[in-house]
């Protein structure tokens, strides 16, 4: 059945996706439809208007904030009119997605890496300040640092040359490409700085993951839902406090916000495009080839991608950082060609 739904999806005219099922029912899509990531949002949105613009003979694309992994798993539920087209991603996609997505029939994924973000770490204008190592952050937010019971309180309980303030972070939910991100750029870093953890990693992944990246939850670290935009609120009402999201917001906010260092490096653009900062990560989109020619304008879209991503294009303008020079002609020839992954480049 798996086979059918491929073959009768790319057998459709580029004017309409038919959603082929067990049951006969179909329906029709005549527009682009992105899900995923809210670091990745933005992003999409200005590319989007742009491919409006640009082609004003499609519709305009529908991008959604449902968060990386909520994202990836609308993405791998199938193909035809009722799934997207993309999905947006902060991290890369997971083996095991990789896997859900080809026992869903979803067998062609193009994966592009768009471009560069860090995970800032900032706090309001004028408000509390710190130089953080990857240490540091996970003694304060870990739930059971070094597998002992997390009794932080303050900053300075976790090291005396910090502000004698309340711990209180505002961050991404489990849901996102961000917290993963920063569980493996960072919490999982501060956590092998302890030998003990670092050997852990060798002899039981699951209790190393358990004990370097599940987060407190007594209420110093605040979950706030897919919509970073509410940490910068949250944080610019809150001067003591500090959130935790993608460079972008940052950068978008300066007037508002600060950034705060990590092992003495500030989350700038040019350090996040050298990886001189330590949260710089790599930012996805995928596709599903089996759309590309049913879904009207996701091939002018894709190189509306292209178009925007490079150093003085227009997505760097609201803090998008460009991927370096030979990566931006990998990822132009797949999102051309629509070259797909195989699970061993995921491995």
């Amino acid at each position: 059945m798996r086979h059918f739904k491929t073959t009768c999806l790319i057998a459709l005219s580029t004017l309409a996706l038919a959603a082929c099922g067990e049951s006969g029912t179909s329906s029709t899509r005549d527009s682009i439809r992105a899900v995923g990531s809210s670091t990745v949002f933005p992003f999409a949105k200005a590319v989007a208007e742009s491919f409006a613009r640009s082609n004003p003979e499609f519709k305009s694309p529908l991008i959604e904030s449902t968060g990386t992994g909520g994202g990836i798993k609308l993405f791998c539920s199938g193909v035809g009119a009722s799934t997207p087209d993309m999905t947006n991603a902060s991290r890369r996609m997971k083996l095991s997605e990789f896997e859900d997505c080809q026992k869903n029939g979803v067998t062609d994924i193009v994966e592009l890496q768009v471009g560069l973000d860090g995970i800032a770490f900032a706090s309001a204008m004028g408000g509390i300040t710190m130089k953080l190592t990857p240490k540091i952050v996970y003694e304060a937010l870990a739930a059971n640092p070094y597998g002992k019971e997390q009794t932080a309180k303050n900053w300075s309980d976790v090291d005396p040359s910090l502000p004698n303030e309340p711990i209180l972070v505002y961050g991404p939910p489990s849901t996102s490409g961000t917290r993963d991100a920063l569980k493996e750029l960072v919490l999982e870093v501060g956590c092998k700085t302890n030998d003990e953890m670092k050997a852990l990693k060798e002899t039981d992944e699951d209790k190393f993951a358990q004990l370097c990246t599940e987060v407190r939850s007594d209420g110093a670290y605040v979950d706030q839902g897919e919509q970073d935009n509410l940490i910068v609120q949250k944080i610019e009402n809150s001067p003591r406090s500090v959130g935790v999201f993608g460079y972008s917001y940052l950068e978008e906010n300066l007037n508002k916000l600060q950034g705060l260092s990590m092992n003495g490096v500030e989350p700038t653009y040019d350090n996040i495009s050298s990886f001189a900062y330590p949260g710089a990560r790599p930012l996805y989109v995928y596709v599903k080839a089996a759309h590309r020619r049913a879904i009207p304008g996701l091939d002018q879209y894709l190189q509306e991608w292209v178009k925007s991503w490079g150093p003085g294009g227009s997505l760097s303008k609201i803090g998008f950082v460009p991927s370096p020079d030979d990566e931006r002609a990998k990822n132009e020839k797949a999102a051309t060609e629509y070259v797909t992954i195989t699970a061993d480049d995921l491995k």
